[in-house]
């Protein structure tokens, strides 16, 4: 069991600027934490504009806070951005990002980035595992949408509400889930099969490892990695929001 915080990955050198400081990547996890995917929270300057082309991986981002726009340059179909929209890019989809507010966002990559990759000419980081192919396109989810169809699962008495956003049919090498847990609430668990990575959007709770008799309290900014056979609690302290990020695709039920 792994717990990040953003003055632990300063130290590690995990956090990258541009010259101009138009962003901040913040790389919490990367194919060296062995995990099957990586991923970056990333704050982005309001008047960004910027053409993307991920010609070696698949992308999943998910909107935290601000506003914009993402455009397939290919089909020429445009989606606003909000909190709780999630767009998915892979290696057909050239397209643009542009945002009109300061924004924040988690990218979460499949094959995992090394951490130190740079932008090439066309906007893609280098191949960093097995090349994906597919003739599927990008698409956007809305948290919106999928809870009023009733993909939320319910359960500790209404106090944690899990609602899949990305699954097995979805086809990215992994599967993401945005998790929402009342003040109070506590939950006790072990996954034998796949490893995972929580992060912290918003609230407060802490997290143990029950085996090793460790606890540690967590909050915005921060996450925690779970691998196969831990035995983990997590108490709420406050209402608490996290996206979870398993390595391979669940089928949803």
């Amino acid at each position: 069991m792994l717990v990040r915080t953003l003055a632990e990955l300063e130290a590690l050198g995990r956090i990258r600027f541009p010259a101009d400081r138009s962003f901040r990547s913040a790389r919490f996890f990367t194919a060296d934490d062995g995990l099957g995917f990586s991923y970056n929270e990333n704050e982005v300057k309001g008047g960004t504009d910027l053409v993307v082309w991920l010609k070696h991986h698949w992308e999943a981002n998910y909107i935290i806070s601000g506003a914009g726009e993402v455009t397939d340059l290919t089909r020429g179909e445009k989606w606003p951005l909000e909190a709780g929209v999630l767009y998915v890019v892979g290696p057909n989809d050239r397209h643009r990002l542009h945002l009109t507010t300061d924004e924040c966002h988690l990218s979460i990559f499949h094959p995992p980035l090394k951490g130190d990759e740079r932008f090439d000419e066309d906007g893609a980081y280098e191949a960093s595992g097995p090349v994906p192919v597919t003739d599927r396109r990008m698409f956007v989810k809305r948290v919106d949408d999928l809870r009023r169809a009733g993909g939320e699962e319910v359960s500790d008495d209404g106090k944690m509400r899990t609602l899949e956003l990305l699954g097995a049919a979805d086809d990215v090498g992994f599967n993401c889930s945005e998790v929402r847990l009342g003040a109070g609430a506590q939950l006790v668990y072990r996954d034998v099969k796949h490893r995972q990575a929580n992060h912290i959007i918003s609230g407060s709770a802490e997290v143990s490892d029950l085996a090793a008799g460790r606890t540690w309290p967590v909050g915005p900014g921060m996450a925690y990695t779970v691998g196969p056979g831990d035995r983990t609690c997590v108490r709420a302290h406050a209402d608490t929001h996290l996206l979870s990020v398993m390595s391979s695709s669940l089928q949803g039920d």
